[in-house]
Order: C-alpha cells, then sequence, then structure tokens
C-alpha cells in the first residue's frame, strides 16, 4: 500500500507539471486536461479507498441477554410490486428469529392504498399501512408509517428484499455497543460508564439472489461476484473509518431517536435513504455497516431497468450534495472527505469516456495529448499501473478487478454523462418508476443500447490500424504504449458489446443451489429418499443414485426436511436426466399447496445465503472466450420424464429366442435381435417377470411395454434392475440419494 501511494503521487504530479501539451493549440490543452483530471481524481478515490480499507471495519457484534433486545417495527415498503413477490418478503419477515416475537411488529407500506394487499397483509399476520395520493414517494410512504408507530427500532425494507431468519439477532445487538464490553475473559459485560455514543443505523448488504445482468448477460454467473457486492463488502464496510456508511434505504435497522433528530425520512429527494444516512451522520450518531448478507432480493433483469436504477442513484447522489450543506456541516472533515469522494464516484463516467477518446483523439485526429516519450512512461507510469491494479486485487478480496471495474463503467458511461452534468447543474429529473423485476424473455432490443459502443470501437480499430502503420512505415516504438492503451479499450468495448447483445433467460424464477433431504411418497409405494441439487419457489431438482419410476401423469408427495423447517408439497416430474451415477429429477410444484406448507417451502427456499460467486474466479482471456462461445439462444429442450437406462443385457423371450435389451425407460424399451423385430414379443427376466411388449418402431426395433405403469411399480423389476446395475436393495426401505 505504501509504494502504491508513492508510485500514484509520483505519477500524477509528473502528469500535470511535466506533460501537459500547453503548445499544441487549444483542442490539445482540453484534451490534455481533461485527461490528467481524471487520472487525478482516480489517485484521490484510490488513495481514499485504500485509508479506508486499511482502518475501516466493523466493530464485534456485543451478545447481548435476550430479554434486553427492544421492540422493532419492520417497515416493507411498497409501490406497485405484485402479490407474488411481496408474499415472499412478508413470509420471511414473519419468520425472523428474536428471544421475544411479540416485540416484532410488521407493517407492509403501501402507497397505492390496495385491497389486494392490504388481503395479503391480514392472510400473513401482518399489519397494513395504505397510503393515498403520496406526492413524497417512498419518502412519504415510510413517513407516513412511521408516525403512526412507537418501537425504538425500525427496520426498513423493499418490497424484494427477503430477510433470513437471524436478520434481527445479527443487527439489533450493534445498538448495545456504547454500553458493553469485552472483559478480560472475552466475556461482554456491561459498561462502568456509557461512552456517550449513540448508534444510528446498522447498514447490511443488499445482496442479491438472481445473477445481476453484468453476471448474466456476460455468462459469468459462476465466476464474478455480484456487482453490488463491491460496494456493500468492501467500499460501505471501508466507510466505517470516517463514520460515513451509506444507508441503502433496505435490510437496515435505524435508531428511531435518529430518525426523529434527522426529521424523518428526507422527503423531496429521488434518493431519500442516502440523505437520510447523511442527516443522521450529521446530527452526531454512529453508523455502521456490516459484511454478512442478512437479506435477498431482486437484481433488476433489463437494460432499461439497470441504467433507470443508475441514473436515479447517481442523480440523487449529485441532488444530495447540493442540497444537503454538508461541506458547511459540523460533520468531521473525514466524513465529508468521504461524501466528496460518492460525488466524485459519479463522475467516473465521464473518465471512462476520456480514457477511450484520448488514444482516439490521437491516433486518428492527430490531437497531442500528452507530452512524453516511452522511457518517461516506463519510468513514471508502469509502476504506477502495475501497483495500482494489484492493490486494488488484494484490497478488495479478490471482490472486484481494476479489469471488471472498467468493464462495467464502460457498459454504463454512454448513459450517464448527461444525467449526471445536468443535476450537477441544477437541471432535476424528479420523477422515476420502480425498477422493473420482471423477466425479459427476449433481451435482443437491448442491442440498440450498443449503439456508442459500436462507434468507439470502430473508431478505436481505425487508431490502431494507423499505430500499426506507423510502426511500420516510421519505427515510431513510441506507438506501442498506444498500441496497449487502444487493446485494452478495445477490450472493455468488445465486453461492452457482448453484454448488449443480451441473454434469453428461460426461467421465471431463480434456482439456487442446495442440498436438501426429501422424501417422495407415491400411492401404494414404499417412500423413495433423495436429495435436492437445486432448489426455486416453484420446483426443484431432485439426485436419486438409482433411476426410479415415478409417475409423470400424476402428482406425487415430497417431503423436505431442514432443521428449522419441514413442508410436504405436491409436486409432478417435468424432466429426468443421468449425471453420472446419480439420476435428477426436475420436480414442478403444484399450485394447490398448504399455506403453512407454502410459507415453510418458501423459507427452505430463501432462508440461505445465496450460491453466486463472492470473489472472481476468472482471468480476462476466459471472460472473453466463454462469451465468444456462448449463443444468447441456446438451449434445447426435452421431455424426458422417465429415466433412459442402459442395460446392454440378454434375456429370453417367450417362444425361446435370445435378445439383448439395449436401453429402456420404463415405457419403452429397445431390443437389438439379430433377426427381424417381431409385432409382439414377451420378455422372461430371471425371476419370473414377463414383460409383454408391441413394436412402435421398426428401424430402431423399439417396443412399448403393453402394461407398462403396472410393470414399472412390480418389485421384480425394480430388484433385476438392481442386480443389472450392481445397485443393491437396501431394507426395509428403498433408499435413494
Amino acid at each position: 500500500m505504501f509504494f502504491t501511494l508513492i508510485a500514484s503521487l509520483v505519477y500524477i504530479t509528473w502528469r500535470i507539471f511535466f506533460t501537459l501539451p500547453l503548445h499544441e493549440g487549444i483542442v490539445s490543452l482540453i484534451a490534455g486536461l481533461a485527461l490528467v483530471i481524471a487520472e487525478s481524481i482516480g489517485v484521490i478515490e484510490a488513495i481514499e479507498h485504500y485509508l479506508n480499507m486499511t482502518a475501516g471495519k466493523t466493530p464485534e457484534m456485543p451478545q447481548i441477554p435476550g430479554e434486553l433486545l427492544p421492540d422493532v417495527d419492520v417497515l416493507i415498503a411498497t409501490h406497485n410490486e405484485d402479490e407474488k413477490l411481496l408474499y415472499k418478503t412478508i413470509n420471511g419477515c414473519t419468520h425472523m428469529l428474536y428471544p421475544d416475537k411479540s416485540k416484532v411488529h410488521i407493517y407492509v407500506c403501501d402507497d397505492n392504498n390496495r385491497p389486494e394487499i392490504a388481503a395479503l397483509a391480514q392472510k400473513l399476520g401482518v399489519s397494513y399501512f395504505g397510503l393515498s395520493d403520496n406526492k413524497f414517494a417512498k419518502a412519504g410512504n415510510l413517513n407516513n408509517a412511521l408516525r403512526q408507530t412507537h418501537s425504538p427500532l425500525v427496520a426498513t425494507f423493499d418490497a424484494d428484499m427477503i430477510p433470513t431468519s437471524r436478520f434481527l439477532l445479527e443487527t439489533v445487538p450493534y445498538f448495545f455497543l456504547p454500553q458493553y464490553e469485552k472483559d478480560k475473559t472475552g466475556a461482554w459485560v456491561r459498561r462502568s460508564k456509557d461512552t456517550g455514543e449513540k448508534i444510528g443505523f446498522i447498514q447490511t448488504p443488499q445482496s442479491f439472489y438472481n445473477p445481476d445482468l453484468f453476471q448474466y448477460n456476460l455468462y459469468s454467473e459462476r465466476s464474478i461476484p455480484n456487482e453490488q457486492d463491491f460496494f456493500f463488502r468492501d467500499i460501505n464496510i471501508g466507510r466505517n473509518r470516517t463514520n460515513s456508511p451509506i444507508y441503502a434505504g433496505s435490510n437496515t435497522v435505524i435508531s428511531r431517536e435518529a430518525l426523529e433528530d434527522a426529521g424523518y425520512i428526507v422527503q423531496g429527494n429521488i434518493t431519500e435513504d442516502f440523505a437520510t444516512g447523511i442527516e443522521i451522520q450529521k446530527k452526531g450518531y454512529r453508523c455502521y455497516a456490516v459484511d454478512k448478507p442478512l437479506a435477498h432480493g431482486l437484481a433488476p433483469v433489463d437494460v432499461p431497468g439497470l441504467l433507470k436504477q443508475r441514473e436515479r442513484w447517481g442523480r440523487g447522489c449529485v441532488q444530495t450534495m447540493r442540497s444537503s450543506s454538508l461541506l458547511f456541516s459540523k460533520m468531521p472533515l473525514g466524513t465529508k472527505m468521504s461524501y466528496v469522494s460518492s460525488f466524485l464516484y459519479w463522475w467516473t463516467f465521464m473518465r471512462r469516456f476520456v480514457y477511450i477518446a484520448s488514444p482516439i483523439l490521437f491516433t486518428v485526429f492527430g490531437v497531442q495529448i500528452v507530452n512524453c516519450n516511452l522511457w518517461e512512461l516506463a519510468i513514471f507510469w508502469l509502476p504506477y499501473y502495475l501497483l495500482y491494479n494489484h492493490s486494488l486485487k488484494v484490497m478488495s478480496g479478490k471482490i472486484r478487478t481494476q479489469r471488471w471495474s472498467n468493464i462495467v463503467d464502460t457498459i454504463i458511461f454512454p448513459y450517464m454523462i448527461v444525467p449526471i452534468f445536468l443535476e450537477s447543474i441544477g437541471i432535476r429529473k424528479r420523477k422515476f418508476v420502480v425498477t422493473n423485476k420482471n423477466r425479459n424473455v427476449d433481451a435482443s432490443s437491448d442491442f440498440v443500447y450498443a449503439t456508442p459502443h459500436i462507434l468507439l470501437t470502430a473508431a478505436s480499430i481505425v487508431g490502431l490500424i494507423f499505430c500499426v502503420r506507423d510502426i511500420i512505415a516510421l519505427d515510431s516504438f513510441q506507438n506501442i504504449v498506444l498500441i496497449f492503451w487502444l487493446v485494452v479499450n478495445l477490450y472493455f468495448l468488445v465486453m461492452a458489446l457482448l453484454f448488449m447483445r443480451g441473454r434469453i433467460n428461460f426461467r421465471h424464477e431463480e434456482r439456487l443451489a442446495a442440498k436438501v433431504p426429501v422424501q417422495i411418497r407415491i400411492e401404494g409405494r414404499e417412500e423413495i429418499r433423495g436429495e435436492t441439487c437445486d432448489i426455486s419457489e416453484s420446483g426443484m431438482g431432485v439426485v436419486l443414485d438409482f433411476p426410479e419410476y415415478i409417475p409423470y401423469d400424476t402428482d406425487v408427495e415430497i417431503e423436505l426436511k431442514t432443521d428449522q423447517y419441514s413442508a410436504t408439497v405436491p409436486a409432478t416430474v417435468k424432466h429426468v436426466t443421468q449425471s453420472g451415477s446419480l439420476w435428477k429429477y426436475s420436480m414442478q410444484i403444484n399450485d394447490e399447496i398448504d399455506d403453512a406448507d407454502k410459507q415453510s417451502y418458501l423459507q427452505i427456499v430463501f432462508d440461505r445465503q445465496h450460491t453466486l460467486p463472492i470473489v472472481i474466479l476468472s482471468g480476462w482471456a476466459e471472460d472473453l472466450r466463454v462469451n465468444l462461445r456462448s449463443s444468447k439462444a441456446s438451449r434445447r429442450a426435452s421431455n424426458r420424464r422417465l429415466p433412459r437406462v442402459v442395460l446392454a443385457r440378454d434375456v429370453d423371450t417367450a417362444d425361446g429366442k435370445r435378445v439383448q435389451l439395449s436401453n429402456f425407460n420404463y415405457e419403452f424399451i429397445r431390443i437389438d435381435s439379430p433377426e427381424a423385430p417381431a409385432d409382439k414379443l414377451v420378455l422372461k427376466l430371471e425371476n419370473g417377470l414377463e414383460i409383454p411388449c408391441s413394436l412402435q418402431d421398426a428401424d430402431n426395433r423399439l417396443y412399448k411395454i403393453d402394461n407398462w405403469k403396472e410393470t414399472a411399480e412390480d418389485p421384480r423389476l425394480h430388484a433385476q434392475l438392481a442386480q443389472w446395475m450392481g445397485a443393491p436393495l437396501p431394507v426395509p426401505v428403498r433408499q435413494a440419494g
């Protein structure tokens, strides 16, 4: 870190005082100043980030006697989200653990005053606040609820954010930090004297159980973390150093006293949460961000939704910085500087444009940007570049690299420059729609947003051609740095084009990797035991180690059990596939499910940590290779709903012939025989079972078993299969999985 800071300061000093094109004309001077300003802001941000990460941390959570934990009002803010989405969030809130559940008061805050949402709240046993003609959006909605509630702590959730059962247990104790400390034995005891510090809010990460667009569109849901992880698990934690963690509006517990001192939720601001956090900190309250995800929601699922979300965040930050008088408040200097850094972040997108446009201006249009030679770059720029990239990778715990920061910024920057500029000069956009959380099945329409990236890609390619030409014609090896610059920019632009290409999402709900023990019950048969490999709110993948016959034309009962929950759901087989020696049965849950089982099942699905990556697992070459070979329309539909078992076993027929069973799936069987296939035949198994078959396809020698359902349920067939496959039968229950 020390060498990175030194190299950064040396580099930027050299750039400012020795490399500006002062005598190359006004265009060159403006372009040169733009680049050096962009680099200077980058260095300031980097220094602030390094300082935060070396000193910023979350204090250890006190262990507090349960009876001391206070009442909590849980506010779920909703505008126009549908009942299905809200059901999951309300259900998660009702299952939050607390020593005394009577102290947890849950309210659905609906600023559309919808009767169906009021009925949903009543059904799930929570309270409801309806609001009509709300002029202050989410802030007005929450303030309406705050004026009608009284608990000392308030937890706020967006409509799609589902808390885990331990949310309150792992946030509320932080409010006792001023009164409790560890003694010499490591036990938490009450302080002899209160520190006088007051806790304002505890912000947990905004985590997502679905891949965000960067993960999904770039086929990287198995190799990179959610894009927001970098902020919530890295940057916001570092801001604890200066008491400037950002209140994100959801997944937060707030002191009511702090809210009252701040004048409740700030109204008239499009990012009311950001502004409210600042007002609480201005009143002297100590606030903390923690890095453990305790609630999970839905990331935007289309490009327009993503861009509108980021525009709202950016405009809101600028708007707050203009209206909050933060720089003239009594807040500590470090806190002010952290918020200035937040403001400067939204100019990253202009800086990204400058970084991409600068080599194009020089190579294509001959505009001098920097006055230096190759050796000076090697001395001043190269150490800074290498140390900066390595330091970011180390400090962020591999959540983010400079490469992925640049990819994200390159994707977004064309649509952020104008809104941020307009907001900075006071031209405000007051109304935003709620981010869309519905699936965009056909993402091809998003490619229109790639127009700026296409133009810059073409210009960069032209510049690259000119550079290579000059090296060949003029032996100008200084162009090597320009070639490197253009190639790096082209990589980011190509990744942006691949992102905008889109990717069709065939699933309406997310599947989470999860291993949950299950028991499958089929009428008149013994239970089948297995384990899920993935699970969603409407289905699951069940893994068995034997190709069991499970009827696909009728429901079966599936019981799931975890340490906390148990649910029995009706389900139907939709697809069966073999993976190695195991068999995966994709099961769809029937809508006719008991309410109690539905609520427990949803907790089994969502009361867990998401299974998406938490660190970057791939390099630039792998990311590019995966995307170039992937097709957004690649999906092969399959309707195989019975296990296809390869046998290659010789058996006798009733007429004394010998045939080979090639493979079968309980309903159909393929038979190899040296003779022409007969229209009818009866197979005689070793244990006395006879299987009558009728020819269905002579070319493929495919037969249908005449009484296949009865045969499939015959224990003798199961025993014969087990013998052939070398799978012994457990006693007394057939145990699979």
